[in-house]
């Protein structure tokens, strides 16, 4: 009499098999390049889907950041090294402080440069790194995992949902009921061309979301003016040439002007330009800035008012 054999589990989407890759290890490099690059259309396709999702993820962290919470990523692996990168980038960029957006990886700092075996397994380790955080309602946790499966990530979600935070998963399978977050961003990449191997089209997809919430996050709190960077801090030669070249275009100064009110403005792109458009010294000038930002200070920029009534929209008011 023979014995009934229980069912396979079905593996998850990132796990399983890809159909077009039995044969990548006969293929030349061109061919394998090749094949990369068509998954990588794959994962921009998947963002796509997701934007709705993004979009929802990235006004709930601008609200939080709003009235003083935090964005806090926690993950393992790829996706905990893709939320440091993230929140280390945001500082320099967007001239806020290094507490604003902050990042936890399981293995701790050591899992930043090589594989911290078992460290995404521990439960307890994710909880206590959102009590390290001292996470409140006020903030937002974002776990990402590719595989939404993750223990460290799930024990960090759960320990923020006590705390009253906000939660979002990042992830790029479907998660189960033991992974549970207000704000889902679900980017379905598939199966990877080396089975397993989330930090191809998985982590490009993880790369782009976590890209468009930040900074769809502090372009809405006005850390953006006409697609620059204005709250950059200027801590090298580049970053100030560039501090430099943004204030000449947008005021239309000569260099040598525009690197003198930069120099007056305390290297502050943004307090240079409200000086310029206000004709205000720096105290006063910062002073009408919190009032109303760039946008309510600045003049009218050409064929923008037009643009916008024919749009049947008028540009909204942001506060810096």
């Amino acid at each position: 009499m023979g014995t009934t054999r229980a069912p396979k589990a079905a593996l998850p989407p990132t796990e399983r098999l890809h159909p077009r890759a039995d044969d990548l290890d006969l293929l030349p490099v061109e061919a394998v390049v090749r094949r990369l690059h068509q998954e990588d259309l794959i994962a921009l396709r998947s963002v796509r889907e997701a934007l709705p999702a993004i979009s929802a993820a990235a006004r709930t962290v601008a609200e939080a950041l709003r009235v003083g919470g935090r964005l806090l990523y926690v993950g393992a692996g790829t996706s905990g090294r893709l939320g440091v990168l993230d929140a280390s980038e945001c500082p320099p960029t967007f001239g806020v402080p290094s507490t604003c957006v902050q990042a936890a990886i399981a293995g701790g700092k050591r899992a930043l440069t090589r594989a911290v075996e078992g460290a995404e397994d521990d439960v307890e380790a994710g909880a206590r790194a959102v009590r390290t955080f001292r996470a409140t309602a006020r903030d937002v946790v974002c776990g990402i995992s590719a595989s939404a499966s993750t223990p460290y990530v799930r024990g960090a979600l759960d320990e923020a949902r006590l705390r009253g935070a906000h939660t979002v998963l990042v992830c790029c399978n479907p998660p189960g009921k033991a992974l549970r977050a207000d704000t889902v961003v679900l980017a379905l990449t598939g199966p990877e061309v080396v089975a397993g191997s989330t930090r191809l089209k998985a982590g490009t997809a993880t790369k782009l979301v976590l890209n468009a919430i930040t900074t769809a996050a502090f372009v809405s709190l006005g850390k953006v003016y006409r697609g620059r960077m204005v709250d950059v801090r200027p801590t090298n030669a580049k970053l100030k040439a560039r501090a430099a070249r943004m204030v000449a275009e947008l005021t239309d100064l000569p260099p040598a002007r525009a690197r003198a009110l930069l120099t007056a403005a305390g290297n502050s792109v943004k307090l240079a330009l409200a000086m310029h458009f206000t004709g205000l010294p720096p105290a006063q000038a910062r002073r009408r800035l919190e009032d109303g930002g760039l946008r309510a200070l600045a003049p009218p920029v050409p064929g923008r008012t037009a643009v916008s009534k024919a749009n049947g929209k008028s540009p909204r008011r942001r506060r810096s």
